[in-house]
């Protein structure tokens, strides 16, 4: 942990809570957090909403990894660790997530309560879950002239994100391992997930979450959400929802995202998930921010001891 100069909701220092999507689980992700007994209740609530138990499957890797486990599991963990925050006092200035965890971030915004967003997770990851079955990878070292052109010539595989160093690609798993036999890469990453999200084989499923989130009543917003698909900050409803379908299957622009938090004022990042990739991604784009990673009981603990020494001091 670093940087740990986050400031509370009475100092002038603006701060920016961002949440990751699939692929930043981790095994035994938020068991520690069970010593409130807020966190016990909400696991029991969460049981009663999906029928199964989520601190069972934190401990289990193979159904851990399956989109219909992973989206409930990390929409649990990570607005726990939002929500824990702000009972230590924390709030954020604008919020944003990657995929998936765009909706811890409108949870966090007040957009919804946790009941109604774990029902949305619920049928969002069984309905992607049934999209047709690809692949995604990351890959770190490749001439970007040479892949564009290979992308282009290969059906059914995409770049989905607009990161300099790192090229996330997506598609069937025959287009994607074909892209990978034509490309020189330093290193390819297989990302955890079962399908080819932000890509266009997953309209079909956009379409049919479409139907279930425009059923859904949010609440106003108490902070500016920033979504990758039209990159401004919103507290507009009507806004927020037709980004969250547009994600389902378009591209993630996460510099762009990270640009515009920066443009906002924003002095210091705090990544809330069991991972930090995305403040890997941000130091790149945004050196002169500073960032902090919240994804444990002792991470919390450690932020609140240094403010408090700061104080006193």
């Amino acid at each position: 942990m670093q940087n740990l100069n986050i400031q509370k909701t009475e100092h002038p220092h603006k701060v920016g809570w961002v949440f990751p999507g699939q692929g930043s689980q981790k095994l035994g992700m938020g068991l520690d957090l069970l010593v409130y007994p807020f966190a016990r209740d909400r696991l029991r609530q969460a049981k009663q909403i999906l029928g199964w138990s989520v601190s069972e499957v934190c401990q289990n890797k193979a159904q851990l990894s399956c989109t219909l486990y992973t989206q409930p599991c990390l929409y649990l963990v990570e607005t726990l660790l939002a929500d824990i925050m702000k009972k230590e006092g924390y709030q954020p200035n604008i919020v944003a997530g990657y995929s998936l965890g765009e909706y811890a971030a409108i949870y966090t915004a007040g957009a919804l309560d946790f009941e109604i967003g774990l029902h949305l997770i619920k049928r969002r990851g069984e309905i992607m879950n049934r999209a047709p079955k690809g692949a995604m990878v990351a890959l770190i070292g490749f001439n970007l002239k040479q892949l564009e052109q290979q992308i282009c010539q290969t059906p059914n595989v995409w770049r989905i994100n607009d990161d300099s160093t790192v090229a996330i690609i997506s598609g069937t798993f025959e287009a994607v391992e074909s892209l990978l036999d034509k490309v020189k890469v330093r290193r390819m990453i297989r990302l955890k997930v079962s399908c080819a999200f932000h890509t266009p084989l997953m309209e079909a499923a956009a379409a049919e979450f479409q139907e279930i989130l425009e059923s859904i009543s949010f609440d106003p917003l108490k902070v500016p959400v920033v979504s990758s698909t039209d990159l401004v900050p919103t507290v507009e409803i009507t806004r927020l929802k037709k980004n969250l379908i547009r994600q389902i299957s378009q591209p993630v622009k996460w510099r762009a995202i990270s640009d515009l938090i920066a443009g906002q004022g924003t002095k210091e990042v705090v990544e809330i998930a069991p991972g930090s990739d995305l403040i890997k991604q941000m130091k790149r784009v945004c050196p002169e921010l500073s960032f902090t990673h919240i994804s444990n009981l002792r991470t919390i603990q450690s932020r609140k001891q240094c403010i408090n020494a700061l104080l006193s001091a």
